[in-house]
């Protein structure tokens, strides 16, 4: 079986790159390697969803599948009060981040490995996600309604997804989620998704 990018633990070879990356006038870097998504810059649907997000930010934030770090971190630097989760069942890509945290020097992130949400607890008020599309609709969609069931009543997703490779199909599945979806942005060919969850998922 080919290994893909959502691996839980890679075993290509590595070949590190330390690359740059601006957001809302903060420089940063990320180290990434091989056998990880995106290793030679930040994709455009990550910077796509990125500045399609509120201009305030507040409370905890979980970057879902979040990869060597690229959005979660970007999301703690610009907003320091904020509380940034990142988690992602690649192993070598939550080691980056672990890293990439570091690196940035921000003190109000963590990650960690989980498939999913096994590892992940409690309630966020934000969810974003640059979902493993290649993975397919089923592992996709699966995320999407867990994402749903760990939002605070009134949170928010945001998830970015590539228009030919399924944007339209999603926020349909979606809107079946949430009872709601609607595009915030669309920039070269990416869409991004936002739901708001109605529901108390506290009990």
């Amino acid at each position: 079986m080919a290994e893909h990018y959502y691996s839980e633990n890679p075993v290509s070879g590595h070949d590190m790159k330390r690359i740059k990356f601006a957001f809302k006038g903060y420089a940063l870097e990320f180290i990434t390697d091989a056998g990880v998504f995106s290793k030679g810059k930040v994709d455009t649907g990550s910077g796509v969803l990125l500045n399609a997000l509120p201009d305030r930010l507040s409370g905890k934030v979980l970057d879902m599948g979040c990869g060597y770090g690229a959005i979660g971190i970007s999301i703690a630097k610009a907003y320091p009060d904020v509380e940034v989760v990142m988690a992602d069942i690649n192993s070598r890509a939550v080691e980056l981040a672990q890293e990439n945290i570091k690196l940035n020097g921000v003190d109000n992130a963590i990650a960690y490995q989980s498939d999913g949400f096994a590892q992940v607890d409690g309630l966020f008020d934000i969810i974003v996600s640059n979902p493993p599309i290649r993975a397919g609709k089923s592992v996709v969609y699966a995320i999407f309604e867990q994402c749903a069931m760990h939002l605070k009543s009134g949170g928010e997703f945001y998830a970015v997804i590539q228009r030919k490779q399924g944007a339209e199909s999603a926020m349909a599945k979606l809107a079946e989620i949430y009872g709601n979806c609607e595009k915030v942005a669309r920039e070269g060919g990416y869409w991004v998704l936002r739901c708001v969850n109605g529901y108390d998922n506290r009990s």
